[in-house]
Parts: structure tokens; sequence; C-alpha cells
């Protein structure tokens, strides 16, 4: 792990970047393991009222009781092997804080994305960490302040980069994964976060 990181310089915001943060040979075998092992869904969520089928493939590992709803879908927790359990472990030290489950994307192209959005929900708690873990094909990662459309920051998240984000930056901006035509190899984004439970909602 490298302990070489960039601030990310936004108002309102907690963002930490490790470009390098595993190196090439490691992100190459987490990235083909993980891929090849995982149950991957493609679930429909409820957007602005109606059923949409998410432009990627996704999975949810996590404790036992790690709940994780958002879009009017519930993610039911799988088992962590033991490599995510690895992964968590050395993401964990990073961070100084206890993780205890981790949402997966597979974008298999550049025409597989995710739409604007806060990673908000109640079972987050007041500041959510989001820990987001780069495999594969580098995907430029967009920021607007909530309430608005431009872009106001981007930043192109490589192969093997740890991306932190913390504090209220959830509560004041929204962040995006656009399609874009020149990328055609895959990329696996490994979210890891804390689900909250009980009256500290």
């Amino acid at each position: 792990m490298s302990d070489d990181s960039e601030l990310i310089e936004l108002a309102d915001a907690d963002l930490r970047y490790f470009p390098r943060w595993v190196d090439a040979d490691l992100a190459d075998g987490w990235l083909s393991e993980i891929s090849a092992q995982t149950p991957w869904t493609q679930p429909q969520i409820k957007l602005y009222g109606r059923s949409i089928t998410v432009p990627r493939l996704v999975a949810w590992y996590g404790d036992a009781d790690a709940h994780y709803r958002y879009s009017g879908f519930t993610h039911e927790p799988l088992t962590w092997t033991p490599l995510l359990a690895n992964i968590r472990q050395r993401v964990q030290q990073q961070v100084g804080q206890h993780l205890n489950g981790v949402l997966l994307n597979y974008y298999r192209d550049g025409q597989d994305a995710m739409g604007w959005h806060s990673d908000d929900e109640r079972e987050l708690g007041q500041q959510p960490l989001v820990v987001s873990l780069n495999l594969g094909a580098t995907r430029r990662f967009d920021f607007r302040r909530k309430g608005t459309s431009r872009i106001e920051y981007s930043i192109s998240l490589e192969h093997g980069s740890l991306l932190v984000m913390s504090g209220l930056t959830q509560h004041y901006w929204q962040h995006q994964i656009a399609r874009t035509r020149k990328v055609r190899a895959p990329r696996l984004n490994l979210t890891f976060r804390q689900i909250i439970h009980g009256p500290t909602l």
C-alpha cells in the first residue's frame, strides 16, 4: 500500500486521492479474480417513479447485518470472500475506521455508467465514509454541487487507486461516471462503507 496521497481542494468536501495505492501487478490479480468469481447481478431500480435496469453489473458483500437500501432496492449481503476480506482489512488500516460492507460495480466498457447521485442514505450516518478502490480501465469521476448542473471538478480514477470521500462531501456534492466511447476495457470499482444501525441514524 502507498501512503502517497493528494488532498482534493473542493469546498464543503473532504476528499483524498491515493493514485498508486497498490502496485499494478497486485491490482491486475485482484481485477482478474474478483471479476471472475463474483455472482454479478443487474438489478432494476426505481428512478423518478420508473423502473430501470442499472447500466453496469453489481454485487454487495458485507457483514451479516449490513443490509443496504438505495433507489428502492435492498441489497442482502453476500459473505465476504477471503480476497475481499483481505482487501477490506487493508482499506481499514488506511482510513483507520471499521467498514462492514462493500458495493462492487463492474463497468464492462465505456457504455456502462453511473448517474448523478450522492451516497447519503440514512444507513450511512451523518457523515458517510465511502472508500473507492479502482481497478481496470481509467474512468473520469465528476463532481457537481447539489442543486446545480455544472461539473465543478473531475478526476481520472486510475488502476490501483483509492479515493476517500468523507466529512460533509455527500451533503453538498453529487458524483457520476459518465458514458464514454473512448473506453473499451472493463473497470471494477469497490466502494467500502460503514452501514449504521439503530437510533444513531
